[in-house]
């Protein structure tokens, strides 16, 4: 299936292609993941510990990935090496991941002299890092609801083709009006592994979560959110709550792009995460006409990107580099009846580099300890349960913490006693990931929306915020007393505005600065925080520039 007339790689600069088409690459990069070596034949002792030291600097810049590229001088020239120089090098550079702990895969080989058989190698080193178990990706799956999403996630990580009546998308669903629905209403997490070769490993060998982590050297895990529009606030909670490094946005190929897709599109950019698109359903009709309408929203005014469909493995990579450092989105086309597109998505999920810089990950973890609580639960013979997201610091087994805030603003001490990981125990969280915490005791009036902070935080709830925002949408003028629903992290609450600065009312693209204030109950928010305000189809989002703490 021939989809290369839609898509014209001279319109897209912005593509940074290392698949070796061209005769040069761009200079080597002086940070970052990516590395270029001529070649590594017989190097000495002291040559081989430098190169061994800058593997090591690498490996920390891509938060345990970094990519080779063998035949390649520093200032990009593809100069290629023979069969016998290029089994040499890539021999020392397996050598200088053994040394690591690292593991190397061949990612694609590319004959640039056809005369001499020279050749050029891209090679993927991956090492996880000494306190993890595994390099974790989150994705969360959005899309217009029967578009195929539980039923791709359930074929991905279950290793089992559909029947195309929904049997592949039963394990995902949560409650019994779902399985009879075929419709998500609540967010779902699955996983699916990666081996040190890129081998895939899923429940199909009737393995346990567990199994599955410990396995795995990288782990995908797979937010399943509703894309219905009467679960939208259920969507907006998982999007701002479990921060995805990226999102994968799945379009049915019969449907087209319907109304709650393109609302699903304007959260992603809204919210400045990552996507890329997958196209279901293939195996029914021809995608052409979808694709077409894809490529026209992602080039129209307000989004500006540049789509790029993946037709073969060299296209994973260039997709797979690009995803962070670009504007690019690759999209993909797939059936989950036939099986038809599904290898070059899961190559792609191996090669999807970890969405936080360790830099920023080392910082974060420096900070005092805030934990994002999104789910709660009471389990018979264990106590009190939550689940969520670390957003700063480091939590291991018995850690004091605070929880909070109450309905008069105050916090409560509590004890962690136990973490869980992926379903399976572990005995510390880092900041970025999440688990789920046990309690050592019973919280009264227990909610989603709270937050365990460290004991010497002195942290506060508030009731009333400033925040800078600007409307996206909204038919008439806001006025001071305007109701909406706010998301901030984990934060789902209906706010007043109490005040709009410098001005009596905003309209749709207008920015001003707003006074809230919480209807319910108490908050506990930071200066700098993201926020989404939607009521209907008034949407705005904005950034908090100051708090009011309560009194205590």
């Amino acid at each position: 299936m021939d989809f290369l007339g839609l898509f014209d790689p001279a319109n897209s600069d912005e593509v940074v292609d290392r698949s070796g088409t061209a005769d040069q690459l761009p200079p080597e990069p002086q940070v970052g993941n990516v590395e270029y070596k001529l070649k590594l034949v017989n190097p000495s002792k002291q040559r081989f510990e430098h190169l061994v030291t800058q593997m090591k600097w690498r490996l920390r810049e891509g938060q345990g990935e970094a990519i080779y590229e063998i035949g390649v001088e520093d200032s990009g020239v593809l100069t290629g090496l023979s069969e016998q120089e290029m089994t040499a090098s890539l021999q020392t550079l397996r050598q200088m991941a053994f040394k690591l702990g690292a593991t190397t895969t061949v990612l694609r080989e590319r004959t640039v002299d056809n005369d001499n058989g020279y050749r050029i190698s891209e090679v993927l080193v991956r090492k996880v890092p000494d306190d993890q178990h595994n390099i974790e990706v989150r994705v969360a799956v959005l899309g217009s609801a029967d578009a195929g999403k539980s039923t791709l996630l359930g074929v991905l990580t279950q290793g089992q083709l559909d029947n195309g009546r929904g049997r592949a998308r039963l394990n995902m669903f949560r409650h019994l009006h779902e399985v009879q629905s075929g419709r998500t209403s609540s967010i779902s997490h699955e996983i699916l592994g990666f081996g040190s070769q890129g081998q895939i490993i899923n429940y199909s060998e009737l393995m346990t979560a567990e199994e599955i982590c410990e396995n795995s050297t990288k782990l995908i895990t797979f937010i399943d959110l509703a894309g219905h529009r009467k679960y939208l606030r259920t969507t907006v909670l998982g999007l701002t709550g479990y921060s995805p490094h990226y999102i994968m946005l799945v379009v049915s190929g019969s449907a087209g792009i319907v109304g709650m897709t393109r609302e699903h599109l304007t959260l992603a950019i809204a919210l400045d995460v990552p996507f890329f698109i997958t196209v279901t359903k293939i195996d029914l009709a021809p995608p052409a006409d979808t694709l077409i309408a894809i490529e026209k929203v992602l080039k129209a005014a307000g989004c500006r990107k540049v789509p790029l469909i993946v037709q073969n493995d060299d296209d994973v990579i260039t997709a797979g580099s690009n995803q962070l450092a670009s504007n690019v989105v690759p999209i993909f086309c797939v059936s989950s009846v036939t099986g038809e597109g599904l290898e070059l998505i899961t190559k792609f999920l191996h090669v999807l580099p970890p969405g936080v810089g360790v830099k920023e990950k080392e910082r974060l973890e420096q900070e005092p300890c805030e934990f994002q609580i999104d789910e709660t639960f009471r389990v018979p013979e264990v106590g009190t349960v939550v689940g969520g997201l670390l957003t700063r610091g480091v939590v291991t087994e018995g850690t004091q913490l605070v929880i909070g805030p109450m309905n008069d603003g105050s916090f409560m001490p509590v004890k962690v006693q136990s973490i869980h990981r992926n379903k399976a125990p572990c005995r510390m969280v880092r900041a970025s990931q999440s688990a789920s915490l046990c309690l050592d005791q019973t919280v009264p009036g227990l909610r989603t929306g709270m937050v365990l902070q460290s004991l010497d935080c002195s942290p506060a709830g508030c009731l009333f915020f400033q925040a800078t925002v600007c409307v996206l949408f909204h038919a008439t003028t806001i006025y001071a007393g305007f109701q909406t629903t706010v998301h901030i992290g984990n934060i789902r609450q209906t706010a007043v505005i109490e005040g709009i600065m410098a001005c009596g009312g905003i309209h749709t693209n207008d920015r001003a600065s707003v006074l809230f204030r919480f209807v319910r109950h108490p908050e506990c928010v930071r200066v700098g925080m993201r926020l989404l305000f939607r009521e209907g189809c008034t949407k705005g989002i904005g950034k908090i520039t100051q708090v009011f703490p309560m009194q205590k």
